[in-house]
């Protein structure tokens, strides 16, 4: 008979705890031997395999690549735009890839282009279809690496905890929103669980070179969570050598590569990380202020609505690890563990320096989100060990229970049999009897997580519904084919383009018409084949209005517009031109002004209907510009 799911599991288990338990030999020659583990189903406790985990992790993160919005513009000219222009030579760029400045990296580019380029090369798919294979891709490398952060844990926190933080990863809005997008805040987020896990797991040469590739690579800012690895190698075990050694390594392997390669594409020598981190920290009046600031309790609200109590867990870890060392009647962790003030010290560190910061951005925390479920999951691990000590321990005299067993030693929390006194019989562990608090937290922030990812969905997905139109209008040969010049045009919309992807070919052109915006807005890549190399003439760095970047009204063929039911001068309500403009779709977008704070920002069933307004976001063809058959789809959604 074939083994049931359960017993495979259960097997792969074990095979994961002796792996665990394995001795680990240095380079010194140093053998260290992790303590023996029991079988955690031995106490009748299940935890995820590593297979298990990575079913349930690829099926989220897949979700997270059809339906997931993009919400950050910066993700659409400054990512999607550039690389479409290197896939088919046709792209908006912004003042951050002129030569004049180079701030940004085409080798971060060149990483996500290749794989499209081949699937490009080899099926010939749509670029809409090119859009969700490489948002795929980042999905599965998203779960790969944070499967290896939940093993991680497991060894060094131990499973329960593991469990929890899996939990919620799984059903975190924030990880949903993250985990595939096209930003290198997320390309750190995949590194810092590399690069965290190794350090947990004592794979310090395996962790220096993620954190190099997180700082090189994608982000500079994100090296700070390397900072307590660096402590652990130099201050705590005083390997001096093998650290300053694989940071050479990785300066050689990624970081000259890298300056090499930018370098061809700007046409002069170009160290993009550095550029990156001389305009934020030294701009001398230019800098990151000028695109907005926000108030100091920005980020707490955004923790709220993407990790809703988890972040709140997460943020008072410290106090209750502290509270835990001094109360609760449990031996010191074991040698092979880090000691808490260091292991928790980047999620920390990263709250420091960023929350204080005058221009903050969601992306922003991208890297520390793993973290932020983390240790969520040590403070629910923490309530347990309380309630079972003075609640539950407090009723059981005599016999040695009430002593708690923490998780001192690597992915030993779970197996761990009670404790026996003078021949009394043995202490229950304190997960027995606290199971009913750690379920209900992770069913209610996983509901609420999933509220909040529903609620993102359906107040916000618009734009690209109604931008798929256009390849449905091509494909049923409604638009007329021959070389014509399509443009589609956004005013106050503009940041809501989901990317030239969208488009259905070279044909069709992004257009921007006059609105109330005043800031710069990017700008088509030039014709010539060397384009990468050429500066922009009408682009600058201080965010000032550049009007070259506008077209007539009436140059356009189809017009993208939310209707909000209110106008300017510059921002009409275009749906109401009837004599200019036809409906092709209108799909409900969320007027967050005239809604209800709480309803809109988690989708309740029936009741968020009641208490949200909803805006048409049209897609509208000119009157002036013929096509083949009737194409109207007003729809609702």
């Amino acid at each position: 008979m074939a083994p049931s799911l359960r017993q495979r599991n259960q097997a792969n288990s074990r095979k994961e705890i002796k792996k665990m338990n394995a001795k680990k030999t240095s380079k010194s020659g140093r053998v260290e031997e992790a303590p023996v583990t029991p079988n955690p189903s031995e106490l009748g406790l299940v935890y995820p395999s590593g297979e298990t985990a990575f079913k349930a992790l690829l099926s989220a993160r897949f979700c997270a690549a059809i339906w997931s919005n993009i919400s950050d513009c910066d993700e659409t000219y400054n990512y999607w735009e550039p690389s479409h222009y290197l896939l088919f030579g046709k792209g908006f760029e912004t003042w951050e890839y002129s030569p004049q400045y180079a701030l940004r990296s085409y080798t971060y580019l060149l990483l996500h282009v290749i794989p499209a380029w081949f699937y490009h090369r080899l099926l010939q798919p749509n670029r809409l279809l090119i859009f969700y294979f490489s948002r795929c891709l980042l999905g599965l490398l998203c779960a790969v690496c944070e499967v290896y952060f939940y093993r991680s844990i497991c060894r060094e926190f131990g499973v329960h905890v593991g469990r929890l933080t899996l939990a919620f990863m799984v059903f975190g809005a924030g990880m949903f929103v993250a985990s595939t997008a096209y930003l290198p805040s997320s390309f750190s987020m995949y590194m810092a669980m590399l690069s965290l896990g190794a350090w947990y797991q004592r794979k310090y040469e395996f962790a220096i070179f993620t954190t190099a590739l997180s700082t090189f690579l994608s982000w500079p800012f994100a090296g700070l969570l390397g900072a307590p690895i660096a402590v652990d190698m130099l201050f705590r075990r005083r390997e001096f050598v093998k650290f300053f050694e694989w940071c050479i390594v990785s300066v050689v392997a990624i970081l000259l590569p890298m300056v090499k390669i930018d370098s061809q594409y700007f046409g002069r020598l170009v160290v993009a990380p550095y550029n990156l981190v001389v305009y934020n920290v030294f701009g001398g009046g230019r800098g990151p202020d000028l695109y907005g600031t926000e108030p100091w309790y920005f980020y707490f609200i955004n923790g709220m609505l993407n990790f809703n109590f988890v972040f709140l867990a997460a943020l008072m870890v410290a106090p209750a690890l502290l509270l835990a060392h001094y109360v609760l009647p449990c031996r010191p962790r074991h040698s092979q563990c880090l000691p808490y003030s260091l292991s928790i010290a980047p999620f920390y560190l990263w709250i420091l320096v960023f929350f204080f910061q005058p221009h903050k951005e969601e992306r922003f925390l991208f890297p520390i989100y793993p973290l932020i479920c983390l240790c969520g999951a040590l403070s629910v691990d923490v309530g347990q060990k309380l309630w079972f000590r003075y609640v539950v321990g407090g009723n059981n005299q005599g016999t040695g229970k009430g002593s708690v067993k923490p998780s001192t030693p690597p992915a030993a929390t779970p197996g761990e049999k009670g404790s026996t006194t003078n021949g009394a019989s043995p202490s229950p562990h304190y997960l027995r009897d606290t199971i009913w608090i750690a379920l209900p937290a992770i069913i209610v922030c996983s509901l609420l997580g999933t509220s909040r990812i529903l609620a993102l969905y359906k107040g916000y997905h618009a734009p690209f519904d109604v931008f798929m139109e256009f390849s449905k209008m091509a494909a049923e040969g409604h638009v007329p084919s021959g070389g014509r010049s399509i443009n589609v045009c956004m005013g106050k919309e503009w940041y809501r383009f989901p990317s030239s992807f969208f488009l259905p070919d070279s044909n069709w052109n992004l257009k921007f018409i006059q609105s109330e915006f005043r800031g710069q807005l990017p700008k088509e890549y030039d014709s010539l084949p060397n384009a990468t190399m050429i500066i922009p003439e009408d682009m600058n760095d201080m965010n000032r209005e550049e009007t070259s970047r506008y077209v007539s009204v009436k140059d356009c063929h189809f017009l993208v517009d939310l209707d909000l039911e209110r106008e300017t001068t510059l921002e009409p309500r275009y749906s109401l031109q009837t004599d200019n403009w036809t409906l092709v779709a209108s799909i409900p977008f969320l007027d967050a002004e005239r809604s209800h704070k709480i309803f809109r920002a988690f989708y309740i069933p029936w009741i968020s209907e009641r208490y949200c307004t909803y805006a048409s976001f049209n897609l509208l063809q000119s009157t002036r510009f013929s096509v083949k058959g009737k194409i109207h789809r007003a729809s609702g959604g």
